[in-house]
């Protein structure tokens, strides 16, 4: 057992503090990519057949290679979850088909829609919202949605204006009757994470939160992925006041991250899961699942 886990049962309700975190882990769901060579039969050698596996958008795929991933994966037993990026879709007639075949072939009834990060839309969606307006998503069948949240800020978004398109989304959501949950950029520090959670349930937002984790990884990869996400800034800040953070680096590994969030845990700001950004390293994930798990 790895020494944030073991400095949990030592502390006061320690045994406690351990279980949920370890309950967390063990519920937590993954991220991969569809051309991973894990993404379908192959998976089930690292993890546990049922956990939901979020299906991701990079520039690189087609919707057709999403879907496909989709498939595999729900006949290996697991409950795929299908980025659909906004910005990606070329037209009304492809985001209709990603839809249709993903609920049709997948038995998907749950996306994560997000904006996506090309500058310009390739397409008729500049951003979740005009996605939603149509339609499509509960005519092919889906009945839940997730929005990303970012309690550390976006790198290009103001604040207020992240809370007011936030607000809007989940609100046409709801209208449209589909349950909406939100699922966060990945941190390193647990505070920020849970102010923003009471935040959110201070202005109303009841719905379910899952947190996101950087997995296993190297200390270029994580700084990489930390910088493109605009998080660069709170990581060095972190980084210069906290010893902790140097081990979280050197171990790449969210085990602090776990700890932190547990430890402070509260009724008004519940977890409801977690969420492990893999970043093409899910055999290293599947391993660290195990081991505090």
């Amino acid at each position: 057992m790895r020494a944030a886990f073991e400095r949990a049962r030592g502390a006061p309700d320690g045994d406690t503090h351990h279980r949920r975190m370890a309950e967390l882990i063990r519920a937590c769901s993954i991220e991969i990519s569809p051309r991973d060579e894990l993404a379908g039969e192959a998976l089930r050698e690292v993890i546990n057949p049922g956990t939901t596996v979020f299906v991701n958008h990079p520039g690189s795929v087609t919707h057709h290679d999403i879907v496909a991933a989709c498939v595999r994966l729900e006949r290996a037993g697991f409950s795929p979850v299908p980025h659909i990026a906004a910005r990606r879709l070329a037209s009304f007639t492809q985001a209709n088909d990603f839809l249709r075949r993903v609920a049709g072939e997948a038995n998907v009834r749950n996306a994560l829609i997000i904006g996506g990060d090309p500058e310009r839309p390739v397409g008729p969606f500049p951003d979740t919202l005009d996605l939603l307006a149509t339609g499509i998503v509960e005519r092919n069948g889906l009945d839940r949605i997730a929005f990303a949240g970012y309690p550390q800020g976006h790198p290009r978004i103001a604040l207020p204006t992240l809370e007011s398109v936030l607000e809007a989304k989940v609100a046409m959501a709801q209208q449209r009757g589909l349950a909406v949950s939100l699922v966060t950029q990945f941190g390193f520090d647990a505070k920020p994470i849970q102010r923003w959670i009471a935040s959110l349930r201070a202005r109303g937002f009841l719905c379910p939160v899952r947190i996101g984790l950087a997995g296993p990884a190297s200390v270029a990869t994580l700084a990489k992925f930390a910088f493109r996400c605009g998080i660069g800034a709170s990581l060095r800040a972190f980084a210069l006041g906290h010893t902790a953070f140097a081990r979280i680096l050197v171990e790449a590994t969210p085990d602090q991250l776990v700890a932190g969030l547990a430890a402070g845990e509260h009724g008004d700001a519940p977890i409801d899961g977690l969420h492990i950004f893999t970043f093409g390293g899910v055999r290293h994930t599947a391993e660290w699942i195990r081991s505090v798990s």
